[in-house]
């Protein structure tokens, strides 16, 4: 039985049989500084929906701020006081995507956030309630989700006096298609984006996310809202993305041992030994966030060594194949799982890095690098 060597992270050089997630705040702000780079003429924003992709809302907030930003974009309110406490007195804008509702203005008032009209009847209701109240308008131009539809923009472009005398911050669009660079929705997005920013040239527009913001320069407009793109995904897969891995799960090994041919594994005995193997249980599972379909190609890494997953995923444990791992390894050492290798995971799991990032577990140490 070998004794499990010192962790140099841990603070009193223990090692500890509980995963961690590594988040690199340095390598979001990098991100942040290169969507930058690729849109000078327009300002970056940051999307921190979901605990900012559940890499800390808390933590990841202030360090954007660092580095420049001063438009934060989340789904709820709660969402948007989180993010407004993290700044801890920072000047910014949070917009809260999913609309007016007079219920929340309370809210809205007390933390400063600027609600997204998404109906004609959420602008009416705002006119009534809260007329001062800053406020961003969402225009649907394809996607055919959130924002006022098609007829709902007829309606408004023929009465701009709607918005007489209202505090509107910001217009709005959402491309339904960026990751699909050749699709063709995405120029007649642009064209139908670019008629409403011509209908209100003195108010600040925005329509592209991550993927949008690699399309090109007739999509920036004056705000961008990236949010893959900052935690280190590719926003457009199968296409050159320039963004570093800014999270990684560090699984520790709890047990070694090995299996003779014929030898099963795991819940249901789905994977059998056609040879000799050395196999490492991990302290991670799909409570950790990492998915169940993942063992469907999935693989962790030794440094820069694959070890492919074997058997099922279960709750708290995943069992990889050391066969291809020449250095020693003893209970207490991690094997890593996302980072540079998120779209991999995600693809052998049939789903997305988005999905994979916002189910990170709750019950990871996180450890951030500043």
């Amino acid at each position: 039985m070998t004794t499990p060597r010192p962790d140099p992270a841990a603070p009193d050089g223990l090692a500890r049989p509980a995963p961690r997630l590594i988040i690199d705040l340095a390598a979001i702000q990098r991100n942040y500084a290169r969507l930058q780079a690729l849109a000078p003429t327009a300002e970056v924003g940051a999307v921190v929906k979901a605990n900012a992709y559940a890499m800390g809302a808390t933590e990841v907030v202030p360090a954007l701020a660092e580095a420049g930003c001063r438009h934060f974009y989340t789904a709820h309110t709660a969402e948007a006081v989180e993010a407004r406490q993290a700044l801890a007195g920072r000047d910014a804008a949070i917009y809260v995507f999913n609309g007016y509702w007079p219920s929340e203005l309370p809210t809205l008032r007390a933390h400063g956030l600027i609600p997204v009209v998404n109906t004609i009847d959420q602008l009416a209701s705002l006119r009534a309630t809260a007329p001062d109240l800053p406020c961003a308008l969402h225009l649907d131009t394809g996607m055919n989700r959130l924002g006022l539809g098609r007829p709902e923009t007829e309606y408004l472009l023929a009465r701009r006096e709607l918005l007489a005398g209202l505090d509107v911050r910001q217009i709005m669009s959402h491309l339904a298609c960026g990751d699909a660079p050749e699709h063709p929705l995405n120029a007649t997005q642009l064209k139908r984006f670019s008629a409403i920013r011509s209908a209100f040239p003195d108010i600040p527009a925005s329509l592209a996310n991550s993927a949008g913001v690699l399309l090109g320069e007739a999509w920036h407009f004056d705000v961008l809202r990236p949010g893959l793109a900052l935690y280190g995904g590719n926003p457009a897969p199968g296409h050159p993305a320039p963004f570093e891995p800014a999270v990684r799960v560090d699984a520790p090994i709890l047990q070694i041992r090995e299996l003779e041919p014929g030898d099963t594994l795991g819940y249901g005995a789905t994977w059998t030994a056609d040879r000799p193997v050395r196999i490492a249980t991990v302290a991670a599972g799909y409570a950790d966030g990492l998915l169940w379909a993942s063992a469907r190609g999935g693989a962790g890494y030794v440094g820069s060594v694959r070890t492919p997953i074997l058997g099922r995923v279960s709750m708290d444990l995943i069992a990889v194949d050391l066969s291809a791992v020449d250095t020693p390894l003893e209970p207490g050492m991690p094997v890593s799982f996302l980072g540079a290798h998120l779209d991999e995971i995600a693809d052998a799991a049939g789903t997305i890095s988005y999905e994979f990032l916002v189910r990170l577990g709750i019950r990871f140490d996180r450890v951030y690098k500043r």
